[in-house]
């Protein structure tokens, strides 16, 4: 049965977003939020990036330079699936998985998934970005499934996209010979003109094509705002740069079946240059917490 409609289905290629409710079980979401609470509690007693390493060596959890133990400013989990069960099974076989599937699929796999958290007084911005220039494939059917740990308004720095720019170009993440993952400074102005806010209950789901031009503002409420984003694509759609967060899942198909062949679109990609911090949001500008101070 299916679990978009058909108008849905049609508004997220006409606008390259689209945001849906009950996209994991109240049980599943509560498992979700405890395991943010237990993480939020061991940064307190961390000076700089902390915790079982990734896959590529860095450290999974992530904090802002304002982080203290009485206010932490945790900001990013690279890839929870690899540490978590909870994680694990809404990245698999939660209703969010089935929604992709029915944009994107019948055959689907997973790429990675991270958390992005933005806590009470906490500085975090996301600069104006498409995250095709972070991940490109041999083709563009590429979701990022954009889950609302926690009600999402006005207030908390909500994710804010630009309908309709994943029909446009792919704009470049670098300033010269510098990576600085974010788009130029007028493209951001524009993007900023046009942009709209994705506000929804905990829960609910943005389903983001990758070409879609997107980013976020600081927190600026006493309520914290986290995503579990994970990135899947078409089977068939094939990496052409190294995945910028490995994990212990990369390539497993999560719907349907493997792809003997891998389906190519014309045209010239700008390959990335991958973060070795740990997150992006130091190629952005924004320093992580440093233990010496």
């Amino acid at each position: 049965m299916a679990v978009l409609t058909q108008d849905q289905c049609d508004a997220f290629w006409r606008d390259g977003y689209l945001v849906v409710e009950d996209a994991v079980t109240p049980a599943q979401l509560a498992a979700l939020t405890a395991e943010i609470a237990t993480w939020v509690e061991q940064s307190r007693a961390h000076s700089a990036p902390f915790g079982p390493p990734t896959i590529d060596g860095r450290p999974r959890y992530d904090m802002g330079a304002e982080h203290t133990a009485d206010r932490p400013a945790l900001r990013r989990i690279n890839n929870p699936s690899d540490i978590s069960e909870a994680y694990r099974e809404v990245m698999l076989d939660a209703r969010m998985v089935d929604m992709v599937a029915e944009l994107i699929g019948p055959n689907v796999k997973f790429h990675h998934c991270k958390i992005n958290l933005k806590l009470p007084g906490a500085r975090t911005e996301v600069a104006y970005h498409q995250d095709f220039a972070y991940t490109p494939h041999t083709n563009d059917d590429i979701v990022t499934a954009l889950l609302f740990l926690d009600h999402v308004d006005a207030d908390n720095g909500a994710l804010t996209v630009v309908p309709g720019s994943h029909k446009g170009p792919v704009l470049s993440l670098f300033n010269g010979d510098r990576f600085t993952g974010a788009v130029a400074a007028d493209e951001e102005r524009r993007a900023l003109a046009q942009s709209v806010p994705c506000f929804g209950r905990a829960g609910s789901v943005c389903l983001m094509h990758t070409r879609l031009l997107h980013g976020s503002a600081a927190n600026g409420s006493a309520k914290s705002r986290g995503l579990y984003i994970c990135v899947y694509s078409a089977a068939d759609a094939v990496p052409i740069a190294r995945n910028p967060m490995p994990s212990l899942h990369e390539g497993r198909i999560v719907r349907g079946v493997e792809a003997k062949f891998a389906r190519l679109k014309e045209g010239l990609v700008e390959l990335p240059k991958q973060p070795k911090s740990a997150s992006f949001f130091t190629v952005i500008g924004q320093e992580s917490k440093q233990a010496a101070e």
